[in-house]
């Protein structure tokens, strides 16, 4: 049988560059490293370019199934390549600062989008599985990069841990379901499972129920929630930029392969299990996040209230609920980077300005950056006319047209209760009279311009947002169709 790697050239080729430059290291001496960053950068664009220039019309399965191409995966990874891409450019000054600009961290955070483009396109248990796990690898790696941290240790040794853990389950979850249909083929098993879908199925549920604690470990989603805030606090900013972004997409895209994709005949099963996923992690989420001083804390705890109304798309179980949550996912993850961006933005050798005190009479010595935080604030909170409130709007309206509008009425209570935290970093930056002397922010050119970019497309990009959510839908369809 003739063998087409036309498809997985991207894939093929972050990972060629990822060795190369980690070859390439052994001869760069440490004041030409910028080169290791820049072949990083053109790398992700390279493959971002690929993946249009190749855009899937249909849906279509190599390598003896085991890889999936169709517009889900195109866009997904089109927007893995784009985040990541940005996380490398707002942490680059941030991380020279703290010498930790070696070429390894260009290396992992490659082989990070290459997992992710794995799982993305994964239309076989073992696929998705090592994708999962090369990802997994690199980002404990990544968390524990700055190595004289003990914090950092700390904060990569209780993610392994707990990620080993998550891990351990969704293997143990696929074992029974290989077991019961006696294939690792997503499609096949969708088949099988169809056929045996019954309430009284104690087996199927309950590899059923350790798949869906497995996903809920990966994208933080309470009570399975406890490694996030630990870890997004403890690593170093610009690690936290990259595990708080484009691998909450991958882990959307893992939940869409696998419940929808393999387990959909099961809906009336997991769609309580996520209802009650999300409801805890909308409540806990938001209502820990007022607590919270420290800023890095305080997005963690968004990050996992957001997880909760992006399962809210999913739980639906209906296409444009799926378009919905993929929808929200995208709007999120530019939304968290813009967050944590403001955070490495503010930082500096020597200080890390993520206290919520830091922030206080921003406005009087740096009114832009001021107003950048607001719109990312304004977003997160849903706040018209912001891409953050279409989006919410988008996964409450999924919920609605299923019937569940006890479910939407709590979600929208949630949301104004989560303004609340967001609102406060507002009053703090332009109400509060400085807590310090006005500091200098020494940003490098690229970062302000992206940074900015970042804020003002979540506005600017309101007319766009018809054609977006068009664009999921029929990333959607070509996922359910191919069923």
């Amino acid at each position: 049988m003739e063998l087409n790697i036309q498809p997985i050239l991207p894939e093929i080729f972050i990972c060629a560059m990822a060795c190369v430059i980690l070859v390439l290291d052994l001869y760069l001496k440490p004041e030409r490293r910028t080169i290791a960053y820049v072949l990083t950068v053109m790398t992700l664009l390279v493959a971002a370019g690929l993946y249009w220039q190749d855009f899937a019309t249909g849906s279509a399965v190599y390598l003896n199934g085991m890889f999936i191409k169709d517009r889900f995966s195109d866009v997904v990874k089109i927007a893995i390549c784009l985040l990541s891409l940005l996380v490398f450019v707002y942490s680059r000054e941030y991380i020279k600062a703290r010498d930790l600009f070696l070429s390894e961290y260009f290396v992992l955070g490659l082989f990070a989008v290459l997992g992710m483009m794995v799982m993305v396109s994964a239309g076989h248990f073992l696929a998705l599985y090592l994708g999962l796990e090369l990802l997994s690898l690199s980002l404990y790696a990544m968390v524990a990069f700055q190595r004289d941290s003990s914090v950092a240790t700390e904060a990569a040794m209780k993610y392994f841990v707990l990620g080993a853990l998550g891990s351990a389950m969704l293997l143990y979850g696929m074992s029974i379901i290989y077991g019961l249909t006696g294939s690792l083929d997503i499609s096949v098993v969708r088949g099988i499972v169809a056929a045996q879908a019954a309430p009284d199925n104690v087996i199927l549920v309950l590899g059923l129920v350790f798949i869906l604690v497995s996903l809920a470990f990966k994208i933080g989603a309470v009570p399975f929630h406890m490694w996030v805030p630990d870890v997004y606090h403890g690593a170093p900013t610009s690690s936290t930029l990259f595990v708080s972004t484009a691998p909450k997409l991958a882990g959307f895209a893992i939940i869409i392969r696998l419940l929808v994709g393999g387990l959909e005949d099961l809906h009336f099963m997991w769609r309580d299990m996520l209802i009650v996923l999300a409801v805890l992690s909308m409540l806990l989420g938001n209502l820990i996040a007022i607590a919270q001083t420290n800023l890095k804390r305080m997005l963690a705890y968004s990050a996992i209230s957001h997880m909760g109304f992006m399962l809210l798309g999913i739980l639906a179980g209906t296409p444009n609920g799926y378009s919905a949550g993929l929808f929200y996912g995208l709007v999120y993850t530019f939304m968290g980077l813009g967050g944590f961006g403001i955070v490495v933005l503010l930082s500096r050798a020597g200080y890390e300005a993520d206290e919520l005190d830091d922030l206080r009479g921003l406005n009087q010595s740096h009114p832009w950056y001021a107003f950048l935080i607001l719109i990312f604030m304004f977003s997160m909170a849903g706040v018209p006319p912001t891409l953050g409130f279409f989006a919410k709007l988008s996964v409450i309206q999924a919920v609605i047209d299923v019937e569940l509008t006890w479910l939407a009425v709590i979600a929208v209570l949630f949301t104004v209760i989560g303004a609340f935290y967001y609102l406060r970093v507002i009053k703090l930056v332009y109400f509060d009279p400085p807590a310090v002397a006005a500091r200098e922010i020494s940003a490098t050119a690229d970062l302000r311009v992206l940074l900015s970019a970042n804020a003002v497309a979540l506005v600017l990009l309101l007319p766009m947002v018809g054609p977006i959510q068009e664009m999921c839908t029929q990333a959607i369809a070509s996922v359910v169709g191919a069923f």
